[in-house]
């Protein structure tokens, strides 16, 4: 008799537990009078994330259009006869020798005389080599194409010249450009790289009331005659690095100011992402405890284990998404307030860690509005949708793969949209959601009549294929879900062991007596409702 009214009372107080474990933060404090700390942690998280974002945003922005001006602004200045738009994945072309000689020298001659044409605070590297001018060709051989010989060796050979800054105006500079180097053999040349890296800062960011960025940029001019056609196309690369500046003084009280106030902002941030790591990290492992108890009360009792669904039950995946956001707010807050005082320049890391962390922020919310009923049926939907989702997807990923490669190699070589397999893939996919179809069809070259009639059947199969059957079909699991979730609300979930248990809850009594004063109304459910289905 001891035994049996111990174990009712062990009974008695897990059910308690448990019941206040899955209620939510207002049923919690109407139950305990527990104030709901990790809900209003998490909306003033949500506040001041955002509002983090956005000044990181802004200040990323005028990074991003300093690199993209400087870029337009040096295709003007070193590709002679530049129109201002780029021909295709090349900014231009040339088609004689003479006007490849032109471009080449056109290139030297403006990294000559920089400073007196440039509109922009550059300079030259003066740590680095200079300008750099490559050319890669075939060894020596013998080439006429009007009786059809060849005699060629394939292998390569690279010749370099360099050309300092402190020696642009000598002699020395005046000798290498008159020199055999630049006797090109167009018939086995295959390409001319010329590189050279430029420095600048942006001075813009002061009306921003910020401290400036010094850049590097890495410039990259190639002549590829691969293709030996007749056309040489002519590609820029500018690659851009922050760089820490060496020796900066900037006057002027309110950009000091301001940049303090912001990374106190930032280190406020920081405090409140901890706080609601460490309130989430110990939810979880209180979650844990709980488990183990009902595990260990439920073999005692039951003799038998509890399923692995029912064990899940206790993990709450917000409490882990949350956790994971925190973390990454936490270092791109730290990143960010090191690029601020201007001691790191990790712009992309940062703003990955911030971006995702935001992402996950404001997925987090989602949870709070599982507490209505009606939200609660799109949360449960993609809950009991995204398993049969994601293995229709793998067979259907399949037959899209086989579309692809077979594309790509039959219509490579006359549509556009076909001449590599990452540019067949987002055509098609543009294809299933309706977009460009008549493009695509129109743009087809006629050449081949055998070819033009398997593109029609080609592109007919797959959009019959996918948009009135696959697409059809995998609307239809996220219906069947959906039909699936509004019917279990009406008659009922299926009852798990641990549904069961919590069911006949008999006068389970609170440690503090309930009160009709609720800390967020909106949030009171509905009795009725609470035996619908426990979720985290």
């Amino acid at each position: 008799m001891m035994a049996q009214s111990d174990l009712d009372l062990k009974e008695t107080a897990l059910k308690e537990d448990l019941k206040f474990y899955f209620m939510n933060p207002c049923e919690k404090y109407r139950a305990r009078r527990q104030i709901p700390w990790k809900l209003a942690l998490q909306i003033l998280k949500i506040l001041m994330v955002t509002t983090q974002l956005i000044f990181f945003g802004l200040s990323n922005q005028l990074v991003v259009s300093f690199k993209e001006e400087n870029t337009v602004a040096f295709k003007h200045l070193f590709l002679k006869g530049y129109s201002g738009v780029d021909e295709d994945d090349y900014s231009c072309s040339i088609y004689t020798q003479q006007d490849a000689y032109d471009s080449i020298f056109y290139v030297i001659n403006q990294y000559r005389q920089l400073k007196s044409i440039s509109l922009g605070t550059l300079g030259y590297d003066q740590e680095g080599s200079g300008l750099k001018v490559c050319k890669q060709q075939y060894k020596k051989g013998t080439m006429l194409p009007s009786n059809g010989t060849l005699n060629i060796d394939v292998s390569t050979e690279t010749e370099c010249i360099f050309f300092k800054p402190q020696e642009l105006a000598g002699k020395k500079a005046e000798l290498k450009l008159n020199s055999s180097f630049f006797n090109l053999e167009f018939y086995r040349l295959i390409q001319v790289e010329i590189s050279f890296t430029l420095k600048g800062i942006a001075l813009q960011t002061i009306h921003a009331r910020e401290l400036p960025d010094c850049f590097a940029f890495q410039n990259t001019i190639t002549f590829n005659n691969r293709a030996h056609s007749g056309k040489i196309k002519i590609y820029f690369d500018s690659d851009t690095d922050i760089q820490e500046c060496k020796d900066w003084h900037v006057f002027g009280s309110v950009l000091q100011k301001n940049t303090q106030y912001i990374l106190v902002f930032d280190g406020f941030v920081i405090l409140s992402c901890l706080a609601s790591l460490i309130l989430c990290t110990r939810s979880i492992i209180l979650a844990l405890r709980l488990q183990k108890r009902f595990v260990n009360f439920f073999l005692e009792k039951y003799k038998r284990r509890v399923c692995h669904a029912d064990r899940l039950e206790f993990i709450n995946g917000w409490y882990v998404l949350v956790i994971i956001s925190d973390v990454m707010t936490i270092i791109g807050s730290i990143l960010k307030m090191e690029i601020k005082a201007k001691n790191l320049t990790s712009y992309d890391v940062c703003s990955i860690l911030l971006g995702t962390s935001t992402l996950f922020v404001w997925v987090g919310v989602i949870r709070y509005l599982g507490y209505f009923q009606t939200y609660n049926v799109l949360i449960l939907t993609m809950q009991a949708s995204l398993p049969k989702v994601l293995r229709f997807c793998c067979c259907a990923g399949m037959i899209y793969l086989g579309y692809t490669f077979c594309g790509w190699i039959v219509l490579g070589p006359y549509h556009e949209k076909f001449e590599d397999l990452n540019t067949v893939a987002e055509c098609l996919f543009s294809l299933v959601n309706g977009d460009d179809m008549f493009a695509t069809f129109a743009q087809i070259q006629r050449k081949s009549t055998l070819v033009w009639l398997f593109s029609r059947l080609y592109l007919y199969s797959f959009i019959s294929l996918f948009i009135y059957m696959i697409l059809s079909l995998f609307i239809a699991l996220i219906t069947d879900s959906y039909d699936t979730i509004k019917k279990y609300q009406q008659s009922g979930f299926p009852v798990t062991d641990l549904h069961e248990f919590l069911r006949d809850r008999g006068n389970v009594c609170y440690r503090k007596e309930q009160t009709s004063m609720s800390f967020i109304c909106c949030c009171r459910r509905r009795q009725s409702d609470d035996n619908l289905i426990l979720i985290n």
